[in-house]
């Protein structure tokens, strides 16, 4: 494994611990509140419903990072090939977002609300995780 796949490596495990944590944070308070109104079993389903939409948002990552480090293995011999697989992936991440928001909302009927803040929140998560690296100028 070179440096550089370390390094992406290193990151990646970051910014999905990150989400992870912030999709754990948002169960809690979704389990909490709803607790505080309603009983115990809706106060789960909610917290349930809020732990799929942030774990979606994993997955998403899961396949982004798949696909860079693909990209990132053919980039010197292949840079079309490179770009493609990019392209590819972003597609990939487009029609794995429908799927799995539609199985959630639409198959196993979770709560909206809350799974689109477990989503958003995690995604958010991501987001800002990636800006912090290239902002610090981070190496590893």
């Amino acid at each position: 494994m070179s440096g550089i796949d370390k390094g992406l490596a290193g990151k990646a495990r970051r910014v999905l611990v990150v989400q992870l944590l912030v999709t754990l944070i948002v169960a809690a308070v979704f389990f909490a509140f709803a607790y505080e109104g309603k009983g115990a079993e809706e106060s789960l389903w909610k917290a349930l419903s809020a732990g799929y939409g942030g774990l979606s948002s994993v997955v998403l990552a899961l396949i982004s990072i798949g696909g860079f480090k693909r990209a990132n293995a053919s980039a010197l011999s292949d840079p079309k090939l490179s770009m493609m697989i990019l392209y590819i992936g972003a597609v990939v991440r487009f029609a794995a977002v429908i799927v799995l928001l539609g199985v959630g909302l639409g198959l196993l009927k979770l709560d909206a609300m809350a799974v689109f803040v477990g989503f958003a929140l995690a995604q958010a998560s991501y987001l800002m995780s990636v800006h912090d690296r290239k902002a610090a100028g981070s190496s590893d």
